[in-house]
């Protein structure tokens, strides 16, 4: 969808305010309901997030000129991959030569469990968090005291950026403990000067009542579970007039445009999207600002590079591929060249707030969650579009890939809306007919659509699970 069908859609369903305001880029409309108010803090660190190009990229360049002689001195595994590739601390000069540099890989956290890749002695590491380890061993990554402030300061900016600030009330909804969603994301809300509300996941009655209760202005959590509990308040026995919520901070799982126009349209928010991922910090390493043109990545911290997906080799702005990203000021565990496998492109213009960071698109899948049917490229976010396109549907569903007589097959399971509850056979025939027409209209497969019944499909209080590829098994 192109940005002006995206803001007619907006305004016919309410979301915004008809505006004449120009366009910037693939930004969405700059209109004044979304802009900050007096009240709100436009910028936390305007020399960096503001910074001429040619000046940041001096400041890149001498960090990461300390970065790889300090890891190719503590960390063995990088001194021996620049060793086999031949390269020499002397002979990174500048930013540019950062492609003469290695990757870094997840397998290569996992092989070098738990602690091996640490720059640092463990008695200067203040804090460890893990990933859940579902495939194998988990990623560990460790944080100094300097760590800890830096990941404040660019949390600290993500909020900002969404008009977060001192007179907020902040319910905080991502998991706390070894995933670093909810200490990430809690500590920068502090020093923003949020009051914090630090619930974690789960308990959803729990999480309406004190939404309530407390009258949260802002609600941070996967996208999937805001939904969830967009979902839950008639059956808890409260409606909108009951909150106070009016910004909501979405990560730790892609989401489509369509998905946030869709939390927007049953919240009443404005919603954003923080985006991050433990091994490079957490939560806070780029955000989208009040004008949804791309997430602003934090590059005096984190710099970024798109490589095409096969050959690994850069790509120029506006080309997708690979996110792939270097800490330029991690101590406890810096990496460099750490491939994501994040879809993305890059945008160095300035944007509409302002900033010149360079900005990456929406990620919406994962290089290695592409699903190969039949010799098709598929992602779960191309499903997920054509749904929230239609509106005929929630926005909950199940894709299961199979294989029957060496062919491979795709079911789709998605529950009703409630509005759309039938009780005749043909409705329900009819509308599993357009949607499997509109499945193979965007994607060229063949999808069968099973309609199921409003919340039968399992919620997760977490990232959600979208897709059970059986063919694995």
């Amino acid at each position: 969808m192109n940005d002006e069908a995206r803001i007619r859609r907006q305004e016919a369903r309410g979301i915004i305010k008809k505006s004449t305001k120009k366009l910037n880029n693939e930004s969405a409309a700059g209109n004044s309901d979304f802009l900050p108010k007096s009240n709100e803090k436009k910028f936390w660190n305007k020399k960096m997030e503001c910074m001429k190009e040619k000046d940041m990229r001096a400041i890149q360049s001498k960090r990461l000129v300390d970065l790889v002689a300090r890891v190719y001195k503590h960390v063995p595994f990088y001194r021996t991959r620049m060793d086999e590739a031949g390269v020499k601390p002397s002979d990174i000069q500048s930013i540019d030569d950062i492609v003469k540099l290695p990757f870094t890989n997840k397998t290569d956290l996992r092989d070098n469990y738990p602690f091996n890749l640490f720059a640092v002695p463990m008695q200067d590491i203040v804090r460890v968090h893990a990933s859940s380890g579902t495939t194998g061993k988990p990623t560990t990554v460790g944080y100094t005291k300097a760590d800890i402030e830096n990941w404040k300061e660019v949390v600290a900016r993500c909020l900002t950026m969404a008009g977060v600030g001192k007179k907020d009330i902040m319910q905080i909804s991502y998991g706390y403990g070894l995933f670093t969603g909810g200490l990430g994301v809690h500590y920068g809300a502090e020093t923003v000067g949020c009051s914090v509300v630090p619930i974690s996941g789960g308990n959803t009655r729990r999480q309406l009542q004190l939404m309530s209760d407390f009258g949260s202005t802002v609600l941070a959590c996967t996208p999937s579970y805001a939904l969830h509990l967009a979902d839950a308040l008639t059956e808890n026995g409260y409606s909108l007039k009951d909150m106070k919520l009016r910004t909501g901070v979405f990560g730790a799982e892609p989401w489509t445009e369509n998905m946030r126009l869709e939390l927007e349209k049953k919240w009443g928010i404005r919603a954003h999207d923080i985006y991050g991922l433990s091994e490079v910090m957490g939560p806070g390493v780029a955000m989208d600002c009040i004008h949804h043109c791309g997430l602003h990545i934090h590059e005096d911290h984190f710099f970024p590079e798109i490589v095409d997906p096969i050959t690994k080799q850069p790509v120029p702005d506006g080309q997708e591929g690979e996110l792939v990203f270097t800490t330029l000021t991690k101590e406890g565990i810096p990496l460099l060249r750490y491939n994501t496998h994040d879809l993305s492109t890059l945008n160095h213009e300035t944007c509409l707030c302002g900033r010149t960071s360079v900005r990456m698109k929406k990620i919406t899948g994962r290089s290695d969650d592409m699903l190969i049917i039949r010799g098709v490229n598929l992602f779960p976010s191309q499903i997920e579009h054509v749904l929230l396109e239609m509106g005929e549907t929630s926005a909950h569903y199940m894709l299961y890939v199979d294989r029957a007589n060496n062919l491979d097959t795709l079911e789709l399971k998605v529950e009703l809306d409630e509005s759309q509850l039938t009780d005749t056979i043909r409705d329900l025939q009819n509308l599993s007919r357009r949607i499997e027409h509109a499945l193979n209209s965007a994607t060229g497969l063949h999808v069968k659509v099973t309609l199921v019944e409003p919340k039968t499909i399992a919620r997760s209080e977490g990232k959600a699970v979208r897709v059970v590829d059986n063919r694995k098994k």
